[in-house]
C-alpha cells in the first residue's frame, strides 16, 4: 500500500534534493558471452622440509618482467600446463588420470596438474620428484657429484621445446613420483585481469639427497624459509595475496610430514576466487573471507573495478536495480563502519522508500538527498536507536514523505523525535510499484519496536540491527529482550531469504547460515552463563561477567554486561536461574 506525498515548501535550512545521480554500472549479471573464453590451467607446489627451527618451505623469486603482475615476487615453484604433460601419463608412479581427476574434481586431465607441478619444480628449483622401481626417490646430488654437467643436462629436456621429461625418465630409469604430491588448494585469478589462471596447489616433502638450485631464468633466487618468518612484515619479501594466504594455511605445522599428512586427508576442496575492488589502498584482490566479498561478487561479477572493499561515507552505491545504499560517517565501536541508509523502490514507477534515515548529521542528510534515485514517497525506520532514526524529521521536511514505523519506547538511548504518521503492523505489505514490495517483519529483541523489511522480489531482508555483519548485537534491558531476540531469529529461519542488508556493513549472502550462527553463538553464551553459575555458586553479575565474557577486550566489558543481564533475564523466564536482590543463582531442575 502507498500514501500520497505531502505538499508544502521545503524549509530553507534543509538541503534541497539533488537531481537523480548518475548510475554506476549495472550490477546485474552480463550475458555468458561477456565472460572470458578460457583460463590458463596451472599448478604450483609447496615443497616443505624440516629445518633447524621448524618446518621450512621452498620459495623462488620470479624474474623481473613488465608483463608479469608477480614480477620480482617470491612464489612457490609452478607454472602453466604444457602439452607434453599429457604425454607423460605412462611415466607416472602410483596415480593414474582417473584417480587424479577424481581427486581434483575434473572429468579428465587431472594428472596433468600433478605432472605440471613436478615438471615446473624441476625446471625452476632443480628438485625432481622421481622414484626407482622400488619406490625410492631419486637422489640427484650423488649423480651431480659424479658429473658436474649431468644435473644441467637433465634440466634442459624438461624446459619447453626440449625432448621432455620422458627422456629423463628413460635415461635414469625412474618414474615421476606424482603419488608424493598431496592436493592442497584451488585458486582462480580474479575476473577483470588480462591474464587469468586456474591453479591447483600441492604439498610435497622435499626429496632426500637433492639440493634446490634455481634456474636463473624463471627463478632468479630461491630460499628455504619458515612460513611465519616469510609472513613477517620485517622480512620485506614481496608476495602476491595467494602466496600469503597459502603460507598462513601451513604456518601452524611443526614438521614437514605433518603438513603433508594434513593435505593428504583434505576432501571437498573448494575453489577460491578473489574479487577485485577499490578502496583507500587502491585496487586489490578481496578474499572470500572478507566482509565485502559477497557484495562485490553480486554487483561487479566481471571485475570492472567499481565495487569497494570498504564502506565509503556519503557515497551512493547501487546494489541492484531496486536498491541503493548511503553510509553515514558515524562509524565507531558500536556502529562498526557506520549506519546504512537504504533507498528501496521500483525503478519503473520511479518512487522510493528510505529505510533508516540515520543520525541527525548535516553531511549525511545532504548525501542522502543527493543520492535519491527518484522521488522519496515513504520514510521507514527499523527502530529508534540514535544512529538509525534521528534524521527522520529533516528528511520528512525535505521530501514531504510520510513516516512509517513504530514509536520509540520510553527507555534511555531512544529517539523520542521519531513520530510515525502510521504504525506498521507485522505482515503488512507496502507496494512500492508494480514490481517492488516490502513486507514488514516485527523482530523484537534488540529493541521492542524493531522491524525488518523484506523486499520480496529480491528475497532481501533489511535487518537494521537485528542481524549485523561481523559482530553480535547488544541486547540492552529493559527494552532489549534476549528471549524475544532468539524467538525473532528463529522465526526468520522460516523465511525464503537470499540476501541480508544490515544496518551496519555490506550485503550478506547465505542468510540461513548467518542466522544459525547467531542462534548458536547466543545459546553457547547462555550455556557458559549456566556453567559459570554452577562453578562459582551464587554470584553478582560483576563476578559472572569476568568468567562469561573472558573472550572480549576489557574496554568492551561494560557493553557485554548489558547482554549478560539479558541472558540472565531469559534464564529467569525459563526457570533456570533466580535473581535474589542482585545475587544470581541456579535453580535445581525437577
Amino acid at each position: 500500500m502507498s500514501e500520497p506525498q505531502k505538499s508544502g515548501n521545503t524549509p530553507p535550512s534543509v538541503p534541497e534534493p539533488a537531481s537523480q545521480p548518475a548510475l554506476p554500472p549495472d550490477p546485474r549479471p552480463q550475458s555468458q558471452s561477456a565472460r572470458p573464453a578460457s583460463l590458463r590451467h596451472a599448478a604450483s607446489i609447496l615443497v616443505v622440509r624440516d629445518g633447524a627451527a621448524g618446518m621450512e618451505v621452498l620459495m623462488v623469486r620470479r624474474a623481473e618482467r613488465n608483463d608479469d603482475r608477480s614480477s620480482g615476487a617470491f612464489v612457490f615453484p609452478g607454472g602453466t600446463l604444457d602439452p607434453q604433460d599429457k604425454a607423460l601419463h605412462a611415466y607416472c608412479a602410483g596415480l593414474d588420470d582417473a584417480a587424479a581427476s577424481e581427486r581434483l574434481g575434473v572429468p579428465e586431465g587431472g594428472l596433468d596438474f600433478y605432472l605440471a607441478a613436478v615438471r615446473e619444480c624441476f625446471e625452476e628449483a632443480g628438485l625432481l620428484f622421481a622414484s626407482d622401481a622400488g619406490g625410492t626417490l631419486a637422489q640427484l646430488d650423488a649423480l651431480q657429484a659424479r658429473d658436474a654437467q649431468q644435473h644441467d643436462w637433465l634440466r634442459q629436456p624438461a624446459r619447453r621445446g626440449g625432448p621432455g621429461m620422458a627422456q629423463i625418465c628413460e635415461r635414469l630409469q625412474v618414474r615421476l613420483a606424482v603419488d608424493r604430491l598431496a592436493y592442497h588448494s584451488h585458486w582462480l585469478t580474479p575476473p577483470g585481469l588480462p591474464k587469468r589462471f586456474d591453479t591447483r596447489f600441492f604439498v610435497a616433502v622435499a626429496p632426500p639427497g637433492q639440493t634446490a638450485v634455481h634456474d636463473g631464468e624463471e627463478a632468479v633466487e630461491h630460499i628455504w624459509v619458515r612460513p611465519a618468518d616469510a609472513l613477517d612484515a620485517a622480512s620485506g619479501y614481496k608476495m602476491v595475496p595467494v602466496t600469503r594466504r597459502t603460507l598462513a594455511s601451513i604456518a601452524r605445522f611443526e614438521s614437514a610430514q605433518a603438513c603433508f599428512d594434513h593435505a593428504a586427508q583434505l576432501r571437498g576442496i573448494a575453489r577460491i576466487m578473489p574479487r577485485l575492488a577499490k578502496g583507500g589502498g587502491g585496487l586489490r584482490p578481496v578474499l572470500p573471507n572478507e566482509p565485502a566479498y559477497a557484495e562485490i561478487e553480486r554487483i561487479d561479477p566481471h571485475g570492472a573495478g567499481h565495487a569497494r572493499y570498504e564502506l565509503a561515507t556519503g557515497e551512493a552505491v547501487r546494489l541492484s536495480a531496486r536498491v541503493w545504499r548511503v553510509t553515514a560517517g558515524n562509524g565507531n565501536v558500536m556502529t562498526g563502519p557506520g549506519t546504512n541508509t537504504y533507498f528501496v523502490g521500483d525503478p519503473d514507477a520511479n518512487q522510493w522508500a528510505v529505510i533508516d534515515p540515520g543520525p541527525d548529521d548535516d553531511a549525511h542528510l545532504a548525501a542522502v538527498l543527493a543520492a535519491a534515485p527518484g522521488p522519496v514517497r515513504w520514510i521507514l525506520a527499523t527502530h529508534t536507536h540514535l544512529d538509525h532514526s534521528p534524521a527522520t524529521p529533516r528528511l520528512k521536511a525535505a521530501t514531504g514523505a510520510p513516516v512509517l514505523g513504530r514509536p520509540a519506547p520510553a527507555t534511555p538511548r531512544q529517539d523520542q523525535t521519531f513520530q510515525p504518521d502510521r504504525i506498521l503492523e507485522h505482515g503488512e505489505r507496502l507496494a512500492l510499484g508494480g514490481g517492488s514490495t516490502l513486507r514488514v517483519v516485527h523482530t523484537p529483541g534488540h529493541a521492542s519496536n524493531h522491524l525488518c523489511f523484506l523486499l520480496e522480489e529480491e528475497k532481501t531482508l533489511f535487518t537494521g540491527d537485528h542481524v549485523m555483519q561481523g559482530s553480535t548485537v547488544v541486547i540492552n534491558p529493559p527494552d532489549g529482550d534476549m528471549h524475544a531476540y532468539l524467538a525473532s531469529l528463529a522465526a526468520l529461519q522460516h523465511e525464503d531469504l537470499e540476501w541480508l542488508a544490515p544496518g551496519h556493513g555490506f550485503l550478506m549472502a547465505r542468510p540461513a547460515d548467518a542466522i544459525r550462527t547467531l542462534i548458536r553463538h547466543r545459546l553457547q553464551r547462555e550455556a557458559k552463563v549456566l556453567n559459570a553459575l554452577r562453578e562459582l555458586g551464587d554470584s553478582a553479575i560483576e563476578v559472572l561477567l569476568l568468567r562469561v565474557y573472558d573472550d572480549v577486550p576489557e574496554r568492551m566489558l561494560p557493553v557485554a554486561q548489558r547482554s549478560l543481564l539479558a541472558h540472565l533475564n531469559k534464564l529467569a523466564v525459563d526457570g533456570a536461574v533466580v535473581d535474589d536482590d542482585g545475587v544470581w543463582r541456579t535453580l535445581a531442575r525437577p
